[in-house]
């Protein structure tokens, strides 16, 4: 149990049977009356937000949350194949449990799967990963990094905002929190 004097950003906790995790939150002692803490709460199951207010002293679950280290193997039919680096286990992901982490999935990255009473709800990918671009419009000579920017289709599929002088091919790195570009990679 978690009581409202430990909350802090990134909180996991369970109200109704439900694992969230505290977006915000703020101490208020009014003048009169008792100390509440006012909170913004997101489901980690539906990515809900709602905001809830706690009495000072009030008590909350703790969640029954796992995660563990799954390498990404192959994706089929919406469903996304992760194996159990100690056991060798194999389970899916839907497209809905992955949200927008899958457009930064490559083959044999290790990724973080979140388990809530043994079910997966989730998964968190690395903060920065390296793809090749795939589609965008050819680079101009003269074209420099302190210009402009163009969409660039990656190789997962996901659409990043790159410098102009970019071309097909080139490998990039990208914030996976921010779904922006951070610079290009020479290999």
């Amino acid at each position: 149990m978690y009581g409202t004097n430990q909350f802090r950003n990134g909180l996991k906790i369970e109200l109704d049977n439900e694992p969230f995790v505290i977006v915000e939150f703020q101490h208020v002692k009014p003048g009169k009356g008792g100390a509440f803490v006012r909170t913004k709460l997101k489901s980690l199951i539906t990515g809900n937000v709602l905001e809830r207010t706690f009495r000072s002293g009030e008590k909350v679950g703790k969640p029954q949350l796992e995660e563990k280290e799954m390498q990404y193997l192959y994706s089929s039919d919406n469903e996304y194949h992760v194996m159990d680096m100690e056991t060798y286990e194999q389970i899916f992901l839907t497209e809905d449990q992955l949200g927008t982490s899958k457009n930064y999935l490559q083959e044999n990255v290790v990724v973080k799967v979140l388990f809530y009473n043994g079910q997966p709800i989730g998964v968190d990918v690395p903060i920065f990963v390296e793809l090749r671009i795939a589609e965008t419009d050819p680079g101009v000579r003269g074209d420099t990094a302190s210009g402009g920017t163009k969409p660039a289709i990656l190789e997962t599929g996901a659409t990043v905002q790159v410098p102009l002088f970019l071309n097909v091919g080139d490998v990039v790195k990208v914030d996976t929190r921010t779904g922006g570009y951070i610079e290009r990679v020479q290999r």
